[in-house]
């Protein structure tokens, strides 16, 4: 004890130093329903090809985030506010964005679509839109196409936050048709949802990851530098095949088919049957118990 004092004195000890400076956490928003990109698993955890993405470049880059999921109007205007970091949420890179935001490299190409209910047999190209009532969800690269197209179709519109209630709408027969990015209706569809994709896809652009142009951490930087780290591990392609195989909805729909199969096993149709089952057992229980109860009473 005496020589570490002594030590102390002459300054020739110091305390011992971390080895590695902690990493540091940014604030990413992103959509909370833009399947494959973003959105809640059974879990509640937010899962998709952004959000994996993300994930993969702050692991290549040495920085961890912390995933914020509002919503993409909100998640925008947040970033503008400087209430969060970054935004990674299916945001077409833009003349209009790149003015305002600094955008990353390119790291998804996309096209928007129609799509109408499953059941519409009227509508088969955009010219059959005159009169009708379009859902967009605002915002988005794909509501942006469709309003180009509005004044020459003689179509009107109106807009929602979210993709579910853009489809619902759709679906309910409120609106007759929505536009949306391609590879985000190819996996609605192939996962259940009851529209199809009518005509061929307009071309929006590519997404890219979204900071504010002067943030000191020069994170653009970082995630282009991480991307493309991550696209030469042969780790990107690997995200994107898991939520989209090929690159188109064959994948999903061979998953789905798979599930379907399934549910007619045994074990499907007793989840199909369970409350047939439990309440013919809940009649069968009720008649026993009843003549138990008259036998002692005649007894």
């Amino acid at each position: 004890m005496g020589i570490l004092v002594l030590l102390v004195w002459l300054g020739c000890w110091q305390a011992p130093q971390t080895t590695q400076a902690a990493e540091k956490t940014y604030v990413i928003g992103t959509d909370v329903t833009y399947a494959p990109f973003e959105f809640a698993d059974k879990n509640n955890k937010y899962i998709g090809i952004d959000i994996d993405l993300m994930n993969a470049v702050a692991k290549a880059e040495g920085f961890k985030v912390q995933i914020k999921p509002l919503g993409f109007n909100a998640a925008v205007q947040a970033l503008e506010a400087r209430q969060i970091d970054g935004v990674i949420a299916g945001m077409t890179i833009t003349p209009e964005r790149q003015a305002k935001l600094a955008m990353s490299d390119p790291y998804y190409k996309s096209g928007a679509s129609m799509a109408v209910s499953a059941k519409n047999k009227s509508i088969k190209s955009l010219a059959d839109l005159r009169g009708k009532r379009v859902a967009l969800k605002t915002g988005t690269a794909a509501a942006d196409y469709a309003l180009r197209l509005k004044k020459k179709y003689g179509f009107t519109t109106v807009t929602f936050d979210d993709s579910n209630n853009m489809y619902d709408d759709v679906r309910t027969g409120n609106s007759d048709a929505c536009f949306d990015d391609l590879p985000v209706l190819q996996y609605a569809i192939a996962t259940g949802l009851d529209l199809k994709i009518i005509g061929k896809p307009g071309k929006t652009g590519s997404y890219g990851f979204a900071t504010n142009k002067d943030n000191p951490d020069h994170l653009d930087q970082k995630f282009n530098a991480g991307l493309k780290k991550v696209r030469a591990s042969g780790e990107y392609k690997k995200i994107v095949a898991k939520y989209l195989g090929n690159g188109s909805a064959a994948d999903q729909k061979a998953k789905n088919a798979a599930v379907q199969e399934n549910d007619r096993s045994f074990i499907g149709l007793l989840k199909a049957n369970w409350g047939t089952l439990m309440g013919g057992l809940q009649e069968t229980l009720i008649v026993t118990l009843i003549a138990i109860i008259l036998r002692q009473l005649s007894g």
